[in-house]
């Protein structure tokens, strides 16, 4: 349980968990290397930016275990957090499986080059030893990602890289390129014929339209795409500048998340992130019952007499829309929708540009 903080005590968090969300956001310039290797600012990312970071990954594990042939679903599961931080996305790896029947065991290795980060991740681990940690083992290996070749061994059904891909060469003009060379060299040496590299990423339009930009150089060098794209193309978003991709799921924060919101006036009501799921294999979430689904990649879009949302599916970016006089019982779950929904269709209405819903349409949600 957390102690409870003295008014002196929240307010001089507030301003840290401010320091940081600016440095994060809107002044990324200025954000030194290692940040976290600052007392002050470590402290800050632990009470107000872990929770949330460590729920972001139950989105890509929940729908790996969607697929048909469960590719989390064994006796032992090594995964490897590259970038850890104190530990947010390794927490949420043990809280994933705490809520599910079939556990396997896992073998969870973080990565980091500030010790500091790695006695924190050590502590999450202890603490959850009761739950999804139960004959688990940890590793801390300290280290920046140049030590992954020398240092670390064998083969992970589970990598990620959590707020890690942005922050590399991140000055550098041919970044995305050394970035694509990065991943290709850790998932090539490092990630098992039937794993999963989990890539996660904030949802600033900069920081999404650099990771498809490296989605797209790994798919031509022979990786695939799990979720959240339903296929292996190039990615439709980066055709207009003005668009990317992004995750905007519901969430409900911890009670002193929402007193540091009330007083910094941030808002963390919602978990905003992007991300990727990589193979080795061409397993995707569209296998089986989701084939020829499509991917909701917007809010509702609704004008006087129609509701409409971005599509994203086998067919690249498309808007769908309903007319207002076209709903029907058949239809109904279209006016439901949410962003990252998987949605399919029947009788769905080609108009070239856009796709329509009819009166004879049928909508279902895929998951």
């Amino acid at each position: 349980m957390t102690p409870k903080l003295s008014n002196d005590e929240l307010r001089s968090l507030a301003a840290d968990v401010a320091r940081l969300s600016t440095l994060l956001t809107r002044e990324r310039e200025r954000l030194p290397t290692a940040y976290l290797g600052e007392a002050r600012l470590r402290k800050a990312y632990l009470a107000y930016f872990l929770p949330s970071n460590s729920s972001k990954i139950h989105a890509p594990l929940q729908e790996l275990a969607l697929h048909p042939k469960n590719p989390l679903l064994k006796e032992k599961l090594r995964v490897l957090d590259i970038g850890s931080g104190p530990g947010s996305a390794l927490l949420g790896v043990m809280e994933f499986f705490e809520r599910r029947e079939q556990r396997p065991r896992l073998e969870l290795t973080a990565l980091d080059q500030v010790a500091e980060n790695l006695k924190e991740a050590e502590k999450l681990f202890l603490a959850h030893q009761g739950g999804s940690a139960s004959g688990a083992s940890f590793q801390a290996i300290q280290s920046g990602i140049e030590g992954l070749d020398r240092l670390v061994r064998g083969s992970f059904e589970v990598i990620i890289l959590s707020n890690v891909l942005n922050e590399l060469y991140h000055h550098d003009e041919e970044r995305i390129g050394k970035r694509v060379d990065i991943l290709r060299n850790i998932m090539g040496r490092f990630l098992a014929d039937d794993g999963s590299c989990i890539v996660i990423e904030p949802a600033l339009r900069e920081t999404s339209r650099e990771m498809l930009e490296v989605r797209d150089g790994l798919l031509e060098r022979g990786f695939s795409v799990y979720s959240p794209c339903l296929f292996n193309g190039k990615c439709p978003a980066l055709t207009n500048p003005k668009d990317w991709c992004h995750e905007d799921i519901p969430w409900d924060p911890p009670a002193l998340v929402k007193e540091l919101d009330t007083l910094t006036g941030l808002r963390k009501d919602s978990l905003k992130f992007s991300y990727l799921v990589l193979r080795k294999d061409n397993l995707s979430l569209k296998d089986g019952p989701r084939e020829h689904s499509f991917r909701v990649k917007s809010e509702p879009l609704v004008s006087k007499g129609k509701r409409e949302y971005y599509l994203c599916g086998e067919n690249g970016r498309r808007l769908v829309t309903r007319q207002d006089k076209d709903h029907t019982p058949g239809n109904e779950v279209f006016g439901t929708l949410k962003r990252g929904d998987l949605v399919r269709f029947e009788g769905l209405i080609d108009e070239g540009k856009r796709f329509k819903v009819g009166r004879e349409t049928v909508v279902s949600l895929a998951l």
